[in-house]
């Protein structure tokens, strides 16, 4: 049976993958592993060591913190008012890839109207 923080850390690891429009292939390439190690890391079948978790936040540019955020002491995903699955959503995240990449000072302004809109809904 899957941990719930081994499920957390491989979500985590697929989510900051897609926000920097990497492939699993690529990621494995940087970590020197095969690809169908990072699939089975995203989906928690495997653990992930410490310095291959090291490895991983390096290649992704993120500190190992990282993949532990949004965890309670209990190893529950903690809940914001939002799905528990957002972050593996990946919609959501091509749709926050495309929020940053628009010019900051029309992002600001399509950020106000997504508030007004989710005030008025």
């Amino acid at each position: 049976m899957t941990h719930p923080v081994d499920k957390h850390v491989g979500q985590r690891i697929r989510h900051r993958r897609w926000l920097v429009g990497m492939t699993q292939q690529q990621l494995a390439e940087r970590v020197g592993i095969k690809f169908q190690q990072i699939q089975k890391y995203e989906t928690g079948a495997n653990r992930v060591s410490a310095s291959r978790l090291w490895d991983i936040a390096d290649a992704l540019d993120v500190e190992v913190a990282f993949f532990f955020e949004g965890i309670d002491e209990g190893g529950k995903r903690e809940h914001l008012g939002v799905p528990s699955d957002l972050m593996g959503d990946k919609e959501a995240l091509d749709l926050i890839r495309s929020y940053y990449a628009i010019p900051e000072n029309q992002r600001r302004h399509l950020f106000e109207l997504a508030r007004v809109l989710s005030d008025v809904a």
